[in-house]
């Protein structure tokens, strides 16, 4: 039985430590936790959302990558092996977290850059002139909203805005009201940044195709958190970053997904050298390669990959079924915890207390948060992150967060309101 279908009325300091330790004794993941750094001080990390811990290897891969690689062979290692680095760590990304068959996936540019060339190559292969609006949501991450408005400018494409409840995401029903005719493409995240709602990625892609439409997901908060099929729900583009849950390291290269059915037909707009059909040629004019390598434009961020290939490595050893449920389980224990000792306080939970209905992460309002709250935490060893207007909100790793860190950092906050 998961945890959260279980019912706990002591909610005593001592009853919460207890059930945090039982959690920790019961947790099938547990062992992962002691291949990071970090994991063994009292520092509590509640933002693995934003950031995910380093694993201890990857500083070894990358200094034997320097020594071995870099330093060893020099600019013969991209003949040798870097050239094929992107798609092979996308095929790997694709088989172990997005469920995405391969020669589908690459990894390319920023999670910005990204969504730009997909929404691009997406709005180039409709066909209808009369299919002029791009859907998105008022909720979603500044970047994406960003990006639409510029491209609508761009193109003379009119916005049409779903505006959901700010503390659970977008609906399939919103999703039908807001499709017809005219849209063309629809830019949705499959988790909400803020409150950590779980959209129906499947009902959602099946109606923006029933509207005749194409659909671009932004999978930031859920590639290692949630388990995704793309292929199985017929999505049609997808981009996600790789610094949260699959722990590349800051500024680690995004992704970029196109089903199959796409690709042959498809331009992207950003053409550079390595997207090229053969990048050493240095020819006049541009002819893509073929299938996702087109997709990809400047030279690949190496570093990057080898610190996400580890962590897929790992993912794929643990599986993301087991991932998803102790993902599960360790926001059920916040909300738990949330419940005992900050609603009292009045504290409201801004999102959805359903845990298959959100992500890895959940948001705690309060008027009294502030910047200046995080920034005490920080200052204590306790590491979540503020969500304007007067939001904490509280990101779980599955592989590195532990039960106890969630409940020593949910104390430092209750403290914070308290005092």
């Amino acid at each position: 039985m998961s945890i959260h279908q279980e019912s706990h009325l002591d909610v005593s300091a001592e009853a919460l430590r207890g059930r945090a330790e039982e959690l920790d004794r019961r947790d099938a993941l547990a062992h992962y936790r002691d291949l990071f750094i970090g994991t063994d001080t009292p520092l509590s990390y509640l933002d693995g959302n934003s950031l995910g811990r380093p694993l201890k290897r990857t500083a070894d891969d990358v200094a034997a990558f320097i020594r071995d690689e870099w330093g060893g062979r020099l600019i013969r290692g991209w003949d040798e092996q870097w050239l094929s680095m992107p798609q092979a760590i996308g095929d790997q990304l694709g088989r172990a977290v997005l469920g995405a068959a391969p020669g589908q996936t690459i990894i390319a540019d920023s999670t910005t850059v990204v969504l730009y060339k997909l929404i691009r190559a997406a709005l180039a292969a409709v066909q209808d002139p009369d299919r002029n609006e791009l859907v998105l949501d008022t909720e979603n991450f500044p970047t994406d909203r960003y990006l639409v408005e510029g491209i609508a400018l761009e193109e003379g494409l009119t916005l049409r805005w779903i505006e959901p409840d700010p503390a659970a995401g977008v609906t399939l029903d919103q999703v039908r009201q807001a499709t017809g005719p005219r849209t063309a493409v629809v830019l949705l995240s499959q988790i909400a940044y803020r409150s950590g709602h779980l959209a129906d990625l499947p009902g959602i892609t099946a109606a923006v195709h029933d509207a005749g439409a194409l659909v671009v997901w932004d999978l930031c908060h859920s590639a290692g958190s949630v388990e995704i099929d793309l292929d199985g729900a017929d999505v049609d583009f997808a981009a996600g970053c790789t610094y949260k849950y699959l722990n590349g390291g800051p500024g680690s290269p995004a992704f970029a997904y196109v089903n199959a059915r796409h690709l042959p037909s498809l331009n992207q707009p950003i053409w550079g050298w390595m997207g090229r059909k053969d990048a050493f040629e240095m020819a006049a004019g541009y002819e893509p390669a073929q299938g996702i390598r087109g997709f990809l434009s400047g030279t690949p961020a190496i570093f990057g990959m080898i610190a996400m290939q580890a962590t897929l490595e790992l993912i794929e050893e643990a599986g993301m079924a087991a991932v998803r449920s102790k993902s599960e389980d360790l926001t059920a224990f916040a909300v738990e915890v949330f419940d005992a000792w900050l609603a009292p306080l009045g504290a409201g939970l801004a999102s959805p207390r359903n845990p298959e209905e959100r992500g890895g992460h959940i948001t705690v309002d309060h008027p009294n948060f502030t910047k200046a709250t995080v920034e005490a935490l920080w200052d204590g060893d306790v590491i979540p992150d503020f969500r304007s207007a007067h939001g904490i909100r509280v990101g779980l790793s599955p592989l590195s967060t532990s039960f106890a860190e969630v409940l020593h950092g949910m104390a430092a906050i209750r403290d914070r309101l308290q005092g």
